[in-house]
């Protein structure tokens, strides 16, 4: 009887390529990805770049404390979890939606522009985009004047608070939509064409198809896709927020990741940002293993 070395002797000598091919991958997230956790240990101490490491003193949950104390701490909480609930609830459905629409469009020329003008704004750089919203939003730019149009006041809209939250949001789907919709699509693609056949052969129209047969066909990946998604509830784009806010918008737009920039970038307080960045992975770990669990129970599917 063959024992488990043997078993993978066997099987590393049979896959020996696939195993040299996967290799710097390999080693690419260790040096990168998982060599760098240790300055993590940062956050439980004072850290002197001069003295390094380990020899900077210990201070346990000092900074830990000191976060939850800051009176800072529940507002940027706060922003954080309204910008990304409001993210996941009107962008998650979108890019479903478009992978819906898409996939219904007989036309081939036409279903192919369609999805090329909807990637197009994902290759975008940030910079660029964050500039166009900026210009847009002025008082007198196009948006502004689309607003008064609909009855709206001419204001600079980016400096108002009431406006930049759905700024922020219809922006980020409409950069996303299109490329987000590429998985969705694959996943259409797999859903067996003889179930369309049985449902049109019960009398099932378009809309019934859909619900029937498409929906449930692409619950696997929405269920995989919105676990990963809550995981990174507290990841709130830092680039395009960063760009955007302004003194006068600090109240709602101020989140964990810009908090983070200013206190560890421009403060230079690397074991107090150390630990605030630790607690917002620590909490969407937290909501990832939470999401999977329940998606387990009530669907006997999830991502491990």
């Amino acid at each position: 009887m063959n024992t488990k070395t043997d078993i993978l002797r066997k099987d590393l000598r049979k896959n020996k390529w696939k195993y040299i091919m996967i290799l710097p991958v390999i080693i690419y997230i260790a040096v990168f990805c998982y060599k760098p956790m240790y300055g993590v240990i940062i956050a439980f101490k004072n850290f002197r770049p001069a003295v390094g490491i380990m020899d900077s003193p210990w201070v346990g949950l000092k900074h830990f404390i000191t976060f939850f104390n800051d009176y800072n701490f529940w507002r940027i909480l706060k922003n954080t979890f309204s910008i990304s609930a409001l993210s996941i609830l009107f962008g998650f459905p979108a890019p479903i939606l478009l992978a819906l629409l898409i996939n219904e469009i007989r036309n081939t020329k036409f279903k192919r522009a369609v999805q090329t003008i909807s990637y197009m704004p994902y290759f975008i750089s940030m910079v660029i985009i964050c500039g166009l919203i900026k210009t847009f939003c002025q008082s007198d730019g196009i948006i502004t004047d689309l607003v008064v149009a609909l009855g709206g006041e001419r204001v600079n809209l980016l400096a108002s608070k009431n406006w930049f939250y759905p700024i922020y949001i219809i922006s980020n789907i409409w950069q996303n939509i299109g490329w987000d919709s590429i998985i969705y699509l694959a996943a259409l693609a797999g859903i067996d064409q003889e179930q369309y056949e049985a449902a049109r052969v019960d009398g099932a129209g378009r809309i019934r198809q859909i619900i029937s047969v498409t929906l449930p066909g692409l619950m696997p990946t929405i269920t995989i896709l919105f676990i990963l998604k809550m995981g990174n509830i507290l990841n709130v784009g830092f680039e395009k927020i960063l760009l955007l806010y302004s003194p006068t918008t600090y109240e709602v737009a101020d989140v964990i990741s810009t908090y983070v920039y200013r206190i560890g970038i421009l403060d230079a307080n690397f074991s107090y940002s150390t630990a605030i960045g630790l607690f917002n992975s620590v909490v969407n770990i937290i909501f990832l293993l939470l999401t999977n669990a329940i998606s387990k129970k009530m669907n006997n599917s999830g991502l491990f």
